[in-house]
């Protein structure tokens, strides 16, 4: 691991005032600890985020559920406020990883890295959400850009993710146990706006089942999730399963969490 600069900002200006092309912000370091390491990633500088503790707020306003950027994914799993507004997304922190994955890891972090087979995303596209930064709003639709690529620009910060609070949720992964990440994971929603299937793990970037929301539209069943045929197209295919046995995954994923759900 190279020498770099290392910085303890007190807000969230203070910390992007400090950004630079070559620095990086530090969340959990779950990912880029260990990417220093491998010498995969080298910046000059790191930017620790862990001193501010106005972005670890988990809290309910009006019909969305806010958490912070800086919440770890234990504290999402173990929040009231989550579980009982969006229990899918509870679920869905309590099986990151580890338990030391999940006391260290943040949600802020996992979505600024948008690895292709971490959890987080499916629940931002399934559910609909809000990514919010130091600078602007996106829509989680238009966030996630391709191979650990997102809309973030050079020394935007996520502060936090606004969750509209759904009719019923839930999730379902198939992981890889040495990892815990996902082979393939599938997150269903039901909201007042229709019905929402994400899936992470099987293709290069967390995608919208279409076919199968719009099953589910017509019929919200186990039974007509699974009945759809995913092509497999486009999606990975590597010493964990090949792109066939992701898309035979899929539907049978989404039938286990609408009948979670």
């Amino acid at each position: 691991m190279q020498a770099f600069s290392y910085h303890n900002p007190s807000s969230v200006a203070d910390a992007v005032a400090k950004s630079s092309a070559d620095a990086r912000f530090l969340a959990g370091g779950q990912s880029l600890l260990p990417s220093m390491k491998l010498g995969l990633a080298a910046p000059e500088a790191l930017i620790d985020l862990n001193g501010l503790a106005d972005l670890r707020q988990i809290k309910q306003e009006g019909d969305e559920i806010v958490i912070g950027a800086m919440a770890t994914h234990a504290a999402v799993a173990a929040s009231d406020a989550v579980a009982k507004a969006i229990p899918g997304l509870a679920y869905l922190a309590g099986h990151i990883g580890d338990r030391q994955v999940r006391n260290r890891g943040t949600i802020g972090g996992s979505l600024a890295n948008n690895d292709p087979a971490a959890c987080y995303p499916a629940a931002v596209l399934g559910l609909g959400a809000t990514v919010v930064t130091n600078k602007r709003s996106i829509a989680g639709d238009d966030f996630f850009k391709g191979f650990y690529e997102t809309a973030l620009d050079a020394g935007e910060m996520i502060t936090s993710v606004r969750f509209p609070i759904p009719k019923r949720s839930a999730y379902e992964k198939f992981r890889q146990p040495a990892s815990r990440f996902s082979i393939v994971g599938v997150f269903v929603a039901q909201a007042k706006d229709g019905v929402r299937v994400a899936v992470t793990g099987a293709g290069p970037v967390v995608f919208r089942a279409k076919d199968i929301e719009a099953a589910l539209a017509k019929d919200w069943s186990n039974t007509a999730a699974a009945a759809v045929k995913v092509s497999e197209a486009g999606l990975n295919s590597d010493l964990h399963g090949s792109a066939a046995y992701r898309a035979a995954l899929i539907p049978v994923l989404a039938g286990r969490a609408v009948a979670r759900a």
